[in-house]
């Protein structure tokens, strides 16, 4: 465990990865936004200090030796953790997408990722988490989806893959991604974890 205190009114982010290389260089930038960075190299470590006292925000690999991150959500009782959870993984697949926002993940990241668009979201996350006013998405904008749009969309967030969905429907796993495409701009989704929350929050 690294730890780089800066007082009780400095925000804490919690830095879980078994790759030392992550941990630093989100350390680094996190540090000069001046937040204060604790790293863990495991789950184990990282789930004593978070019970014992939990971070303002948390950024979970999703595959490491031992616990998973998915392991990890479900033994912390995301859904129900005080601060908001961002995976991180080198899969930006949709099913994984999926399955980590229903296991309470806030949002999930794809590597390779540019570590101070992961600070902007974070930050994000903070002021919503904070009670500061945010304009989220408009879900007024679900009666825009066409039929197709909403088997795609149902498709989706059932975990189905590309081709998977595209099985289903009959039709190819490209026009599938068109549809997503639409369906991402019609809802003001950024990724494939933002489109998940909003449709698990208007449901």
């Amino acid at each position: 465990m690294q730890s780089d205190g800066q007082g009780s009114s400095t925000k804490e982010i919690f830095i879980v990865d078994d790759e030392p290389a992550i941990r630093d260089a989100l350390g680094v930038v996190f540090k000069m936004e001046g937040y204060s960075v604790v790293g863990f190299e495991n789950g184990d470590d990282f789930l004593s200090a978070a019970r014992a006292n939990p971070p303002s925000c948390v950024i979970l690999d999703i595959h490491m030796p031992g616990r998973s991150g998915m392991e990890i959500l479900k033994d912390i009782d995301a859904p129900h953790f005080p601060t908001p959870i961002f995976i991180i993984s080198g899969r930006g697949d949709i099913p994984t997408a999926v399955n980590a926002i229903k296991l309470g993940a806030f949002d999930f990241i794809e590597k390779p990722f540019d570590a101070e668009t992961v600070v902007t979201r974070v930050a994000e996350a903070l002021q919503r988490h904070g009670g500061a006013e945010s304009e989220g998405p408009d879900l007024e904008h679900f009666d825009n989806l066409t039929p197709r749009e909403r088997d795609v969309l149902r498709q989706i967030t059932d975990g189905a893959s590309n081709k998977e969905a595209g099985r289903n429907l009959g039709i190819s796993p490209r026009t599938i991604e068109v549809h997503r495409a639409r369906i991402m701009e019609k809802l003001g989704a950024r990724n494939a974890a933002d489109l998940v929350r909003i449709v698990m929050s208007g449901s």
